[in-house]
């Protein structure tokens, strides 16, 4: 079975760079679409509304990271099993994988929506919100949030477009929604003068579209013919996605926290500082998103080489599981050694496309110093990400757990809470070049110990494999 899927299957036969090119490419477009949906309101926004309409945007961030966590633990985990089912012939259990993981989506997502909206005020209080960014924090959030069904549904859905073998198929979902909001928000910020309930409804009609377009190819799906069967929810199924998907998960949950007390904490030391409480986080929120452009392409790699890494280790390839990590790092440290250098030389012209005229030097200012030395390891970063989404595509959902956890919540909080008492606002900057190196560290070390393991496991099947000859 598996020699007959090895043949008939490109994902067992075909040059691991050709792979590349095809899956990663669409990948990492979609990922940048997905990180430009905030990035582009904040454009608009901060041209128009100015710094505290920046700084609600970065208190409304980690509604989004919720949304994300829940696309991925059913969109990653639900592509995974799939795509290791199929590596291994079974082909009757993966349509329950696709069906579940799509039921989980939306119903997830409706929850979401509901408590986000029943709660927005205490959350956002929580989210560090000062008294000045609140009416613009809710006049974003509660209507975003009537989005986040749909969010979920188009994020977590084109993973799974993605393991039917249709990257450009996510492409298109993903960059037609993007460019509808890029529009809506010239129209509704620019033109009516809407300001953040504009760049709100913009992004959510956006997401509509993307997620019809997701509804529309589930009826035509390729690998699988997909039941009504499928779709409802099995608790061995779910359980096994959730499983698979749970290292995305609470990678994004962790970006989620780091946020959160990244904002309350500038809120504390930036008011006992002359830059005052609501510039740090506005610049905060701005380096994050700029980062995490850099950091979708990253993520890209990653989820593109995850079709061809689930499928050679459930058909025992493991040469070609190596190959396409090693691939995917050298690719993804290159975009990040670009990044860097972008970072250095120009922060204070990248922070301009993001004011207006009324911009404070404190934005500025503190602006660059986070630039230069909050991301001058981010040129690591690009490890632990990709070895976290390696760990989840051969099915070791533990390791991959932890070590989507090592970077935000066991180095980067700990530090966050401790430095910034010894040196104020600029131990929080201290803070994120500290947990990039050791991150990266554990993460190395754990990927060289699974490819000795690897190398072990085929080294067996060769003798296996002997014997039965003779």
């Amino acid at each position: 079975m598996e020699e007959r899927n090895n043949q008939t299957n490109p994902l067992g036969t075909e040059r691991i760079g050709s792979l590349m090119i095809r899956f990663a490419i669409p990948s990492i477009i979609g990922m940048l679409v997905s990180a430009l949906y905030n990035i582009v309101d904040q454009l608009f926004i901060g041209q128009k509304v100015g710094t505290l309409g920046n700084t609600a945007t970065s208190i409304a961030f980690p509604f989004t990271t919720a949304c994300m966590a829940v696309a991925l633990l059913f969109g990653i985990g639900g592509a995974s099993c799939y795509n290791l089912a199929m590596g291994m012939g079974d082909k009757k259990r993966s349509g329950y994988y696709v069906g579940n993981s799509v039921t989980m989506l939306a119903g997830l997502g409706v929850i979401l929506s509901l408590v986000t909206i029943v709660f927005l005020e205490p959350l956002l209080k929580g989210f560090g919100a000062t008294s000045a960014v609140m009416p613009y924090a809710k006049d974003y959030v509660g209507i975003t949030a009537i989005g986040f069904p749909f969010l979920i549904l188009t994020t977590g859905g084109g993973h799974l477009i993605r393991a039917d073998g249709s990257p450009k198929m996510t492409m298109i979902c993903n960059i037609t929604g993007a460019v509808i909001n890029t529009v809506l928000d010239a129209v509704f910020v620019l033109g009516l003068d809407w300001g953040m309930k504009g760049a709100a409804w913009a992004t959510v009609i956006g997401q509509v579209v993307s997620t019809i377009i997701v509804i529309w190819y589930m009826k035509g799906f390729k690998t699988t013919d997909l039941e009504k069967k499928h779709f409802k929810p099995v608790m061995a199924h779910t359980k096994r996605v959730a499983m698979i998907g749970m290292a995305s998960f609470f990678n994004q949950i962790a970006i989620g926290i780091v946020q959160v007390v990244l904002n309350n904490s500038l809120k504390h030391y930036g008011a006992r500082s002359e830059y005052g409480a609501d510039d740090p986080i506005a610049c905060a929120g701005i380096v994050m998103k700029v980062n995490m452009i850099v950091f979708a392409i990253v993520i890209g790699l990653a989820q593109g080489t995850q079709p061809i890494e689930s499928f050679n280790y459930g058909a025992r390839n493991f040469s070609r599981v190596k190959k396409a990590f090693r691939l995917a790092i050298v690719a993804g440290g290159s975009i990040s050694i670009v990044a860097f250098i972008f970072f250095q030389l120009m922060p204070k012209q990248i922070l301009g496309l993001f004011a207006n005229s009324n911009a404070s030097d404190g934005y500025y200012e503190f602006g660059a110093k986070f630039f230069r030395t909050f991301l001058f390891f981010t040129w690591l970063n690009c490890i632990q990400p990709i070895s976290s989404t390696f760990f989840t595509s051969i099915g070791k959902s533990i390791k991959g757990v932890f070590l989507s956890l090592t970077r935000q919540i066991i180095f980067f909080i700990p530090v966050l809470l401790v430095l910034p008492k010894f040196f104020g606002i600029d131990g929080i900057l201290y803070t994120g070049p500290i947990a990039d190196t050791l991150s990266s560290v554990v993460a190395v070390l754990m990927i060289l110990v699974e490819f000795r393991a690897m190398s072990m496991m085929q080294e067996l099947d060769r003798q296996r494999s002997g014997q039965a000859q003779v």
